[in-house]
């Protein structure tokens, strides 16, 4: 199982990020390579490709927990990514809040998978950070819900 956890903090009450964080529909405008849509509830699904252009995969999920403004928590059902992830909105304050991305998955391609892994976590964590970089320019610019 790998485990990925990244955080990011946004400059707007976690009520907002978190409507913002859960509309699938404007997931492209933030996060990297990526389009999503889905359901608002636990177990509602949730579809997101991840690639560019046809090139890609497709990441199906369950709504295992929801609980807003503060955590959702998702099974990832797919044929490339499986295991669970989930993200949290914490508050601090009311006008600024973290974003606490986290993965815990099994690595797809077997020996070649774990024996990768070191290299593609980087590459991974380091798309996620920038995306949820995205994410805070995007929600304080006052854009989305």
């Amino acid at each position: 199982m790998a485990e990925l956890v990244v955080s990011q903090v946004v400059g707007a009450p976690a009520q907002r990020v978190w409507d913002v964080l859960t509309d699938w529909s404007v997931h492209h405008e933030w996060m990297l390579f990526t389009r999503a849509e889905g359901g608002r509830g636990e177990g509602e699904s949730v579809a997101a490709f991840t690639g560019i252009g046809p090139i890609g995969f497709l990441d199906t999920m369950t709504i295992t927990v929801w609980e807003p403004p503060q955590r959702a928590v998702v099974r990832h059902t797919g044929r490339v990514v499986r295991g669970s992830g989930s993200f949290e909105v914490q508050a601090l304050g009311q006008q600024r809040s973290r974003v606490v991305w986290s993965e815990w998955v099994q690595l797809p391609f077997g020996l070649l998978g774990r024996l990768g892994w070191p290299l593609a976590r980087i590459v991974v964590r380091a798309g996620v950070q920038v995306s949820l970089r995205r994410f805070a320019r995007y929600v304080e610019s006052g854009r989305g819900r």
